[in-house]
């Protein structure tokens, strides 16, 4: 019986294994490695000239907590809502997790082992980012660690969510890029990414505030400067993340 349930459920071993392999997959992506990190890093660089080093918050200036939070978001929400689906759709329209399906090593394997390394990926560009703005152009720690730590990382499984929802409506690796980047420009559009949302109409602005990208740019922003993170804001996401679990549990087909 023991050998039976051992077959029937890999191991550590199998699961580092398949981590390894999306590792490798991703890191031949070019384009995915180059997009995620050189373009918030751009907008950090071509943003941090623009603003002042006068104090809006406790401590934090302009830098601190319009800038980064935006970059930061930009980093997530590329990989989980571009990258992370176009993989699992070319999985998909290759065969490779209806094989799976019938073998020890569940397609499950596959989408844990993704999420890992782009969770790795998202890691790294935040990194390159933190390093750059805390070296080149001074930028402040977060004044509460804590908070920040907790709210970006449901900003990233906010992220996750729409990815998912991506991957399960796309049909090949194509459309799930093409439609990962309408919702990452649309979303970004919404949230500030191109100038802030002070400069959409009030209507427009509200809306964008309580979509994801919005959403875990002014959580990020209340978090660094060591207030209390809008309510709403923690809610946006945290309803992001449910709704994109159960229709991506919908919808998602393995083949």
């Amino acid at each position: 019986m023991s050998t039976d349930i051992h077959a029937r459920h890999p191991g550590p071993r199998s699961w580092l294994a398949m981590v390894r392999y999306e590792g490798t997959m991703v890191a031949r992506d070019t384009a995915g490695l180059i997009v995620p990190i050189g373009l918030p890093l751009l907008i950090l660089v071509t943003s941090s000239s623009a603003v002042g080093d006068e104090v809006i918050a406790n401590g934090r200036t302009a830098l601190d907590l319009y800038v980064i939070p935006l970059v930061l978001t930009m980093v997530i929400a590329s990989i989980g809502v571009i990258n992370m689906p176009s993989f699992l759709a070319y999985y998909r329209r290759a065969g490779i997790l209806r094989r799976l399906s019938v073998t020890p090593a569940s397609p499950v394997m596959v989408l844990v082992a993704q999420v890992a390394v782009s969770a790795i990926q998202a890691a790294f560009g935040i990194a390159v980012a933190l390093t750059v703005a805390f070296t080149v152009f001074d930028a402040n720690p977060p004044a509460d660690l804590g908070a920040t730590v907790l709210v970006f990382l449901l900003a990233m499984a906010a992220m996750y969510a729409v990815g998912m929802i991506v991957a399960a409506v796309s049909p090949t690796p194509n459309s799930a890029v093409a439609i990962g980047l309408v919702a990452f420009l649309g979303l970004g559009a919404l949230g500030g990414m191109f100038g802030g949302r002070a400069a959409l109409p009030d209507a427009v602005a509200a809306i964008g505030e309580r979509l994801p990208f919005g959403a875990a740019v002014e959580a990020l922003a209340m978090a660094w400067a060591g207030g209390a993170v809008d309510p709403l804001h923690l809610l946006s996401l945290g309803a992001t993340v449910v709704v994109g679990t159960v229709i991506a549990a919908a919808f998602f087909r393995w083949d």
